[in-house]
């Protein structure tokens, strides 16, 4: 009898990087991690990362009306213990099977390495293992490395929403997904009512 592999968390995404939970007790290290990507901040929040940002999102709700079966902080980990990337997803975001991607960053210092593609592929191999049939994330418009990226990986554009207050700033942001079940879009949008284009 086979035995079916279903890891809590998922395998690491290279040699000699391990991936384990990031809660209130690693704050201090995930504010500096995210204070040494002042691009991004900027990118998405018109602002590097404010003091307490990891804080926030660490305790971070989902808004008003949403649900997840649950939501998911993980660190990515060199050999000398340093954090190399992070991730934020949340499971059956919306609908079951959706399984939202709100944070994937990768230490500046290792952009271009592949990582973030390989740390990506990991994420969901181990999503699909747990029942995820689609994935979807959103991206700021006019954040040009991401919206390069994510397309990249199979990704495509449900619809966009404007008028998204984001840090100092003010965005336009593009949703996508990506199929993990051989899904049609149109079967994800009669699930995921609230990305159908038009729909407040």
């Amino acid at each position: 009898m086979d035995v079916v592999c279903d890891p809590e968390f998922p395998l690491s995404a290279a040699p000699g990087i391990r991936v384990a939970p990031l809660t209130l007790a690693d704050e201090a290290e995930l504010q500096h991690f995210f204070e040494q990507a002042p691009d991004y901040f900027i990118a998405v929040n018109g602002e590097p990362a404010t003091p307490t940002e990891a804080r926030e999102e660490l305790q971070g709700d989902l808004p008003p009306g949403w649900s997840c079966s649950r939501l998911y902080w993980l660190g990515y980990r060199d050999a000398a213990g340093q954090l190399v990337a992070v991730v934020n997803i949340a499971a059956d975001l919306l609908a079951a099977g959706v399984w939202h991607i709100g944070l994937l960053l990768v230490h500046a210092r290792l952009h271009g390495s592949g990582l973030a593609r390989r740390l990506h592929a990991e994420l969901e191999a181990w999503a699909v293992g747990k029942g995820a049939e689609w994935l979807r994330l959103t991206v700021v418009v006019g954040n040009a490395k991401a919206q390069r990226f994510w397309p990249k990986l199979g990704y495509v554009q449900v619809r966009t929403r404007e008028g998204i207050t984001m840090g100092r700033q003010v965005n336009t942001v593009s949703i996508q997904v990506k199929a993990l079940a051989g899904g049609r879009i149109d079967e994800y949008l009669e699930s995921v009512e609230r990305d159908r284009p038009g729909t407040p």
